[in-house]
């Protein structure tokens, strides 16, 4: 049974003239149980693949990522310790000062963002890591460490991006996602090229690690909750971690680790189906990837995050106009601008149960300078129900396939990000879809339950930069 029903009450009393066309939009989005357990069964053989293959380079796009972290243990929840934190995502530079401290699961936090410019996001590599260290001074000027006789702080880096890690504290970009453009950093390891750009500002800190988002955000989800298993971002992009046995890592079998040793993998999964096998493709989504700055890669986040869903409608509501149905006396100069709505404006939309639906009518006139009549926002909204349902539903996927691999039938997934966080209803519809996909039984709780996280990007990288130096301290034991 579908999630999303025929004909919704949103729709009643709306005149038949713009409500014709809507069976062939139902097609396209509508996902039943059948064909997201079969996206679920292809996925999982693409994440055990991942595992086998090095993925992510040019001749190897189709492969799954699957990267190593070198985080190889859980916080115990009694870290300790002053660190600093850098979180580079698709919009904000985020900065954190963060005091873990003895007591169990306990910390402080300060923190500032600064929003990456466009002209940062598609410059050089000096530019853009000056730009990072010029507002890391800027945060320390504000928040000074205090430490003592110029002794550096320990930073740990969140680089929301797929990299190839040969340990904790380096890490090559594969490939810029979420519209960055960068160049000069694409194949070199971005470790050395922040630490240079501090160096030429007499920063005074000492990078003990880099992770991604989706490891920061497993890390501080299980320091909260030692149920949570999987580690999930829903926002811009999206993606998920979680701990492998490294027995299970082909492709780490010659690096002598020991039997029963585990490492957290970045799935790195919104490249899943970069070879068009078995993800459900729309004319919109073809669309979408060809106008991107990297077509035939991140297909399926581009099919599911938020950085897409509303470029999605926006291309169905183009459509409909061009169809003669919606906005016909209206000037849609604004809507035909490239990424003019974004998640914010579904969300809204959904929310509004105004009976002229007002907020959602104040977003068209304020980002679009048109007012629609009723009848075509409750199209409006019908259409985002469609689109936003089929995300959540393609995200359960991933979720219920890392589970399937690990043969996990009962755990907590700490989500992490602002449409996950923010967009009422991704959650409840996400859950359905895992539940049609895993066959619970009817009146069983979740047993996959999504629940929402935060401050990957601060407590958990600051636990993993404890993790990392907690390490370095057992090697210097062991060898003296």
């Amino acid at each position: 049974m579908s999630s999303f029903r025929y004909r919704p009450e949103i729709l009643e009393g709306v005149p038949e003239h713009l409500t014709r066309n809507l069976k062939q939009f139902e097609d396209w989005f509508l996902l039943e149980a059948a064909e997201l357990k079969k996206i679920t069964e292809h996925f999982v053989k693409e994440l055990e693949k991942g595992l086998t293959i090095e993925g992510a380079v040019p001749s190897l796009d189709s492969i799954q990522p699957m990267n190593v972290t070198w985080v190889r243990s859980n916080p115990s929840g009694r870290e300790s310790g002053r660190f600093l934190t850098l979180d580079m995502g698709g919009t904000n530079l985020r900065i954190c000062d963060v005091t873990l401290s003895e007591q169990k699961r306990d910390f402080e936090q300060t923190q500032r963002k600064f929003k990456l410019p466009k002209e940062v996001k598609s410059g050089t590599a000096e530019e853009l890591w000056d730009f990072v260290a010029d507002r890391l001074q800027a945060f320390l000027k504000e928040n000074p460490t205090g430490s003592q006789d110029n002794i550096p702080v320990p930073l740990a880096f969140t680089f929301s991006f797929p990299v190839d890690q040969q340990n904790i504290r380096s890490g090559v970009l594969q490939r810029w996602t979420k519209k960055f453009n960068v160049s000069g950093v694409e194949g070199e390891d971005v470790v050395p090229q922040l630490e240079a750009a501090l160096a030429r500002k007499n920063i005074p800190v000492d990078v003990v690690a880099l992770i991604n988002d989706t490891t920061g955000t497993l890390i501080a989800s299980h320091y909260r909750d030692p149920h949570v298993k999987v580690g999930s971002i829903f926002s811009t992009g999206t993606n998920a971690a979680y701990m492998e046995e490294c027995r299970l890592v082909p492709k780490l079998k010659d690096y002598g680790l020991p039997e029963d040793a585990k490492v957290i993998i970045n799935t790195e999964y919104g490249a899943f189906d970069n070879d068009r096998q078995i993800l459900p493709f729309t004319p919109f989504d073809h669309q979408i990837d060809s106008e991107s700055l990297r077509p035939g890669t991140q297909l399926y986040e581009k099919m599911v995050s938020g950085l897409y869903i509303g470029e999605m409608l926006r291309l169905v509501m183009i459509k409909l106009h061009e169809e003669g149905i919606l906005f016909q006396d209206k000037d849609i100069t604004r809507l035909r601008q490239n990424y003019a709505i974004d998640a914010t404006f579904l969300s809204i939309a959904e929310m509004d149960i105004s009976e002229g639906l007002d907020a959602m009518r104040e977003e068209f006139e304020d980002d679009f300078s048109f007012s629609p009549t009723v009848d075509e926002m409750k199209v409006c909204r019908y259409l985002i129900g469609l689109i936003a349902t089929r995300a959540a539903r393609l995200y359960a996927c991933g979720i219920a396939a890392i589970c399937k691999k690990n043969n996990t039938k009962k755990c907590h997934v700490g989500v992490d990000g602002s449409v996950f966080n923010n967009y009422s209803g991704f959650k409840d519809r996400a859950s359905q879809g895992l539940r049609d996909i895993l066959d619970w039984p009817v009146g069983e709780i979740d047993l996959i339950a999504l629940n929402a996280s935060e401050d990957g990007s601060g407590v958990g990288a600051a636990l993993a930069a404890s993790l990392a130096l907690n390490k370095v301290e057992q090697i210097k034991t062991t060898i003296l």
